[in-house]
């Protein structure tokens, strides 16, 4: 997209465009659009003064709040780069991660303010805290009540954020994203979505997550609409929050939409002010169940931190149970092992590249050999595993990783839980492999139970003996009071598989 801006001016434009009462509720504090401006004014000069300049990394460990939205803002102002991380980091990873971030300075809240400092390498000169802070910190109210100061320009096409993936096979990595990628990203969801004014968006995920920040936060401000933006997810009160607040839109992520369409039915579902839902991926048997019991219109999209919206689904081009067909922006393809496309209908790799500059990642921090890899042939290799058809529709079928190996045939994880998912005893899934005795893997499952119901892992495995093949029928069955989840309620199978098989997991061959 050519001139487009970079986000501090961006937000300066848009932000004036927005009636004055518009804004965001964050965690229960507002602030409107118009202000948040003028406080990323002030932040930017604050950020400078501390000795900072251009390309400069800042690291952010701060919940969801209004602070954090001003500090995001204000560092995207001064042409700093944000590092925004998981306040749910333990020392080791929170540890790795300043020390390969590079990061000078570090804001956090108050309650990660110790373990900062027992984490920070000596490349860290300064430390900004949100709340209480000790005398030889930076109190991010003082910094924050800095006179403006005029600015220097921001490159659109300079990095603007180092977002890192979740590392759940290795460390993590650190994408970065540009001002203008960002800025793009924005604006696609709202075309997509036709977010208005007469809008009030609804979130429940984290800020240092790119669909918060740039298909919630960005995109209520870009279409001048307002926004609600909660810490957690609460599948028994999200409809009475849409209620209260007047929600017309909401983003989905992970299990979302399945955990929403187990919770026991009421009279007044359909009675709620939601109209859309954005986001991946909704499960295509309880797809349209989940539109007609709510009366909402779901869209789904593919796409990642890297590539954002690569395929996506509008109201106009609609095949339930994919994530429909490539967008204006980018070209898709599906390809072997050798990296060659493979016909309409056969399984591989999802690839992407843009079809114009400023709509991806600029690489991995720090990592050459991984951004190659991924790069390869001139293709973003997601190492995600699905099926293009006939008419362009791409249907996600696994993460490559997450391919169980079972006695020479490929098991997909997907295909196991959503025949499991079928179980009216089952409210959340998810198969993974354990090592085999055998070699190779055998298929687990955990799952947890509906809501006052109790799961047989021997009907379990029964009912499963209907709907998947003999040699994907999962061997061990554990149940759970709750699946171990990342913030954007994305299952950490890692986990499950580093457990084993403990005691009370219910093993067929056992039996």
């Amino acid at each position: 997209m050519s001139g487009t801006p970079s986000i501090g001016d961006w937000l300066a434009a848009a932000a004036g465009r927005t009636a004055a009462a518009a804004g965001v509720r964050v965690a229960g504090e507002p602030v409107t659009w118009r202000d948040l401006d003028a406080r990323a004014d002030r932040a930017a000069t604050g950020f400078r003064a501390l000795g900072l300049r251009t390309g400069d990394r800042v690291c952010v460990l701060m919940r969801s709040s209004v602070a954090t939205l001003t500090v995001w803002f204000g560092l995207a102002r001064a042409g700093l780069v944000e590092v925004p991380l998981n306040p749910a980091s333990g020392p080791t990873l929170l540890r790795h991660l300043l020390e390969h971030s590079g990061a000078p300075v570090v804001v956090c809240d108050a309650e990660f303010a110790d373990a900062v400092r027992a984490c920070a390498p000596d490349t860290v000169r300064a430390l900004v805290v949100h709340g209480d802070s000790e005398p030889s910190d930076t109190d991010l109210a003082d910094l924050l009540a800095t006179a403006p100061e005029p600015l220097p320009a921001v490159d659109p096409t300079a990095p603007a954020v180092v977002l890192y993936t979740s590392g759940t096979t290795g460390p993590p990595k650190g994408a970065v994203l540009s001002h203008r990628a960002n800025v793009n990203l924005t604006r696609h969801t709202v075309a997509l979505m036709g977010y208005t004014a007469a809008d009030r968006l609804y979130s429940v995920f984290p800020l240092f997550h790119s669909n918060a920040r740039y298909c919630s936060v960005m995109a209520a401000v870009e279409a001048g609409a307002d926004l609600v933006l909660d810490r957690t997810f609460s599948a028994s009160r999200f409809w009475d929050t849409c209620r209260a607040h007047g929600i017309t839109a909401f983003n989905y992520q992970g299990a979302m939409t399945s955990i929403l369409h187990k919770q026991p039915a009421r009279p007044d579902d359909v009675d709620n002010p939601v109209r859309v839902g954005f986001g991946a991926p909704c499960p295509p048997e309880v797809f349209e169940s989940f539109e007609r019991r709510f009366g909402v219109r779901l869209t789904e999209i593919y796409g990642s931190t890297e590539v954002s919206i690569v395929c996506d689904m509008p109201p106009s081009a609609r095949r339930i149970g994919t994530a429909g067909r490539e967008s204006v922006n980018y070209t898709v393809a599906v390809v072997d092992d050798h990296d060659e496309p493979v016909p309409p209908g056969t399984p591989g790799e999802i690839v992407a590249r843009p079809k114009k500059p400023g709509w991806m990642f600029d690489g991995y921090a720090g990592d050459a050999a991984a951004t190659a890899a991924a790069w390869r042939e001139l293709w973003f290799h997601t190492g995600d595993r699905g099926v293009l058809d006939a008419d362009g529709f791409l249907t996600f079928l696994d993460r490559m990783k997450d391919i169980i190996r079972r006695r020479g045939e490929n098991v997909s994880s997907w295909e196991v839980e959503r025949v499991v998912a079928e179980h009216p005893s089952v409210a959340q899934v998810a198969a993974y492999g354990l090592p085999s005795e055998l070699s190779e893997e055998d298929v687990a499952v955990a799952v947890v139970p509906a809501e006052g119901a109790t799961v047989d892992p021997a009907e379990l495995v029964e009912h499963c003996r209907h709907g998947l093949t003999s040699f994907a029928v999962p061997r061990y069955v554990r149940v759970l009071d709750v699946l171990p989840l990342t913030p954007s309620q994305r299952v950490e199978k890692y986990r499950l598989r580093a457990d084993g098989v403990p005691p009370g997991t219910w093993d067929r061959e056992a039996r």
